[in-house]
């Protein structure tokens, strides 16, 4: 029997937790089942900027994620392994849609679990935001969690 493999987004809030507490449902029913929880710093490349401005953005994006880690995928990851389940804790500099579907393909994910409203709010996750992206153009089923 193959393990399954789902996705779930993090968003340091309350869809997050909500997008992990479904998922881990998920998981114990499906019984051999991974979660790969990811968070993801969304992060532009598009900058000019001099070598000093560089260095310095580079230190700023490697604490960004040592923080990530500590305040919002570590408590995740205990959540979920003290219930049980096997988690693997992804955290990413990115673009949040594109890293969520590229890593579905990479671990051959059934779906991908996100909540429907992060911290940005309604109106960007309706019209243009993570959510809706994902649910156009995923290459998995894409569960959004209310």
């Amino acid at each position: 029997m193959t393990t399954s493999t789902i996705v779930v987004g993090l968003d340091g809030g309350e869809a997050g937790a909500r997008a992990l507490a479904f998922a881990s449902k998920q998981a114990q029913l499906i019984e051999d089942c991974t979660l790969k929880l990811v968070y993801v710093i969304e992060w532009s490349p598009f900058s000019f900027q001099t070598s000093e401005e560089n260095e310095q953005r580079h230190k700023r994006r490697e604490e960004e994620l040592s923080q990530a880690r500590e305040r919002i995928m570590d408590p995740a990851v205990k959540t979920a392994t003290d219930s049980g389940l096997t988690v693997e804790g992804i955290v990413k500099h990115g673009d949040v849609a594109d890293i969520l579907d590229d890593l579905a393909k990479k671990y051959s994910a059934q779906q991908i679990v996100v909540g429907r409203v992060g911290l940005r709010g309604l109106k960007e996750r309706m019209f243009g935001g993570v959510t809706a992206r994902l649910a156009v153009a995923s290459s998995v089923p894409v569960t959004i969690i209310p």
